[in-house]
């Protein structure tokens, strides 16, 4: 057994800035499936949005906010995230990581939803400069204890010390996790008073996606298998401008392209944004999602185009200057033509619900970042305010989890991962073709627009394909990919769910069959 005062799961903004503050107060381990670099944080381009400046205010970026959220945010959570932000962005800065700058002050830019230039970036790669400075800070921390491919696989709860546990209990507590050590191939019990959730996101589950390969919804499945609660899992955000190109990726164009000027148009040439909503491209990323799929499926269409040819060819490579380098990659010069996009999915605004210093329904366990569901965003994230949720409540988290972990001792009746019955896999290609499959149904029935027939469709797939993962699983041993195979039926299975539960359209879900808000509705989904 290993013991540690602070066990954070995850490392992106979240779980670094919290282990950096945790390391003042006890020993931490921050352990992440791949090399650390490699987080939803890092894949970041647009910026963390903050009220810089006098001619903007803490209300302005609360009235953005709220409306972006559907009438679905907590105004309180709102009101904190917005005016706790500008010193955490600054304590940022402090710990070394360097923004764009114009004339010696920050470079503020604009993206869809705001009503200020507001938005602090490093050109457009913030998140990768915010994950290096954290990163470089940390490895030079001597309480920090940085653990890459090491895969978390279940949180230990009185699960595992033969008591049951359900989700009315009102006493359950998190006493660490069972962690995978990929390279040594064996399960390591990892104790710890306090144990964070910063798990990212889940865009993997569907075909389409901005997120890495590691975004596959680990966090929240452990969390709803430990018995948390879970908060708002139908509102999957997508991003309506992901680069459209077969070896691609889906990669990012960043919704700083549509702040500098970008526009979009139909492969006829028709500019179309503005018969959708009178902000046109700098609409919410809701609605912009749901005007490009609306083109795509009455056209016909596999794309859009976006085109910023006409602003000044310097200040485009300047101000995106990774976006200009991976479209060249593929033979698009975005200073001379239009670049072809199209939606993708990019952020899960619910999550394991937490309260306002990030504490879970279970003791002992916090939750920062894209895995938690806190309130902030609501129906629909405003675009950057993101990164400064997870600096704010990684903040909020540190103090009542200090104080929960100088009150409690590491429970070593923990027993060591049981393995026995199980043998290697040789059937390799049941997970491959699960998970595509999964990816399929998701996509097709579960996208931007849904209805109740496409829903219960997936409800029917998802399950069967559910039955043959968990017979597969209580079979073999534990690998990663497996694993995120398993967590990824999860995750559908709680967007599905949430999404029925839901009969209306409202932000991020929208309902073929119910396609305006009801004020009846207008409460968190709980799951």
């Amino acid at each position: 057994m290993e013991k540690y005062d602070f066990l954070v799961i995850g490392s992106g903004v979240a779980g670094l800035s919290f282990a950096l503050r945790a390391a003042e107060r006890g020993t931490v381990a921050v352990i992440t499936k791949k090399e650390s670099a490699e987080s939803n944080t890092n894949y970041a381009q647009g910026g963390i949005a903050g009220v810089m400046r006098e001619d903007d205010s803490v209300e302005s970026h609360v009235a953005d906010t709220l409306d972006a959220g559907a009438s679905l945010c907590d105004e309180d959570v709102v009101r904190i995230v917005a005016s706790e932000g500008p010193e955490r962005i600054r304590e940022l800065m402090a710990w070394g990581a360097e923004f764009t700058r114009s004339n010696g002050q920050l470079h503020l830019g604009r993206e869809g939803g705001h009503s200020a230039d507001r938005i602090v970036h490093a050109a457009d790669a913030t998140g990768r400069e915010v994950e290096r400075a954290l990163l470089t800070s940390a490895r030079e921390h001597g309480n920090v204890n940085l653990l890459e491919y090491h895969y978390a696989l279940e949180l230990i709860t009185e699960h595992h010390l033969g008591q049951h546990v359900s989700r009315l209990r009102p006493d359950v507590h998190c006493f660490g996790a069972y962690v995978l050590d990929v390279k040594a191939g064996r399960v390591r019990t990892m104790l710890a008073k306090t144990t964070l959730l910063a798990a990212g996101g889940a865009g993997q589950v569907y075909q389409h996606t901005t997120n890495p390969p590691v975004a596959t919804g680990d966090g929240y499945a452990m969390a709803y298998r430990a018995k948390a609660r879970m908060a708002n899992m139908e509102f999957v955000q997508f991003h309506p401008t992901a680069l459209h190109h077969p070896e691609a990726d889906s990669f990012l164009i960043s919704e700083a392209v549509r702040g500098a000027g970008g526009k979009l148009y139909n492969q006829a040439g028709e500019r179309f944004m503005p018969d959708y909503d009178d902000r046109a491209e700098l609409a919410p990323r809701d609605i912009v999602a749901r005007a490009i799929d609306n083109q795509l499926k009455q056209r016909g269409e596999d794309f859009v185009w976006l085109d910023v040819s006409h602003e000044a060819a310097g200040e485009v490579r300047e101000h995106f200057p990774t976006i200009a380098a991976k479209c060249e990659e593929y033979g698009i010069d975005i200073t001379a033509e239009p670049i072809p996009v199209v939606p993708a999915a990019h952020y899960q605004c619910g999550g394991v619900e937490t309260d306002r210093k990030g504490r879970t329904s279970i003791d002992g366990l916090f939750a920062c970042g894209e895995v938690a569901c806190t309130g902030l965003h609501g129906a629909n994230r405003l675009a950057s305010n993101s990164l400064l949720e997870a600096l704010v409540f990684s903040h909020r988290a540190l103090e009542p989890a200090a104080e929960y972990a100088s009150n409690v001792t590491w429970n070593t009746d923990v027993p060591a991962w049981d393995a026995s019955g199980t043998k290697r896999p040789d059937e390799w290609v049941l997970v491959s073709h699960n998970r595509e499959e999964l990816r399929r149904v998701m996509s097709d029935y579960v996208g931007i627009v849904r209805s109740e027939l496409r829903l219960e469709r997936a409800s029917r797939r998802t399950h069967l394909l559910f039955e043959e993962t968990e017979d597969f699983y209580r079979r073999s041993r534990v690998s990663p990919g497996l694993c995120e195979l398993r967590n990824m039926i999860a995750v559908a299975y709680m967007i599905i769910r949430s999404a029925k539960q839901r009969r209306e359209s409202r932000g991020l879900h929208y309902m073929l069959d119910y396609p305006d808000p009801v004020e009846s509705e207008r409460r968190p989904t709980l799951v």
